[in-house]
């Protein structure tokens, strides 16, 4: 079980931004953890694109599953370019300041075998409909993660105040 983390790197958007970068990830840990809060300039739910050391190759595959209060849904997609998460950010139009709030934990990522990762979201909206997301990802490559980069699935940006923290945890 992990005991200690620690802040590696912590961005906030103080425009709005295409990207959010992490690089020149430490190897001295055992797990990653970004805790993201967003919300995008688009006004459709479009969720995050992820992509560990700017690899764009078809290397990811998800499964998810998803509710926003009315519906249930799942789904598989396979040999992706990027990983996502459709609930880790909140579009224009929901409740205005608003952002969403999760987490994408990677376990193990310095280890030569394939690197799985998991993400917990949920988009915040005081309307009748709010999104919320489990998923399970892995990024077939046995390189260590080395950068992580986050943008708008949809290709809108984070707007002013989106922000991110990279922690590295390590086991005793």
């Amino acid at each position: 079980m992990a005991n200690t983390y620690t802040a590696i790197e912590t961005y906030t958007a103080t425009s709005s931004v295409a990207t959010i970068d992490f690089t020149s990830i430490p190897a001295t840990y055992t797990d990653l953890l970004v805790y993201i809060s967003a919300r995008s300039s688009l006004n459709t739910q479009a969720g995050v694109k992820i992509q560990f050391n700017s690899n764009s190759s078809a290397v990811y595959d998800i499964r998810n599953i998803t509710g926003n209060g009315s519906i249930a849904n799942s789904g598989v997609a396979t040999s992706q370019n990027f990983g996502y998460d459709v609930s880790l950010t909140n579009p224009a139009n929901y409740t205005a300041n608003t952002f969403s709030n999760g987490y994408i934990y990677i376990p193990n990522y310095t280890s030569s075998n394939h690197k799985s990762f998991s993400v917990d979201a949920n988009a915040e909206n005081n309307a009748t409909l709010a999104d919320c997301a489990l998923e399970a990802g892995i990024w077939r490559n046995t390189a260590a993660i080395t950068s992580i980069n986050l943008s708008d699935l949809g290709g809108g940006n984070f707007v002013q105040y989106s922000s991110a923290t990279l922690y590295g945890i390590k086991n005793s």
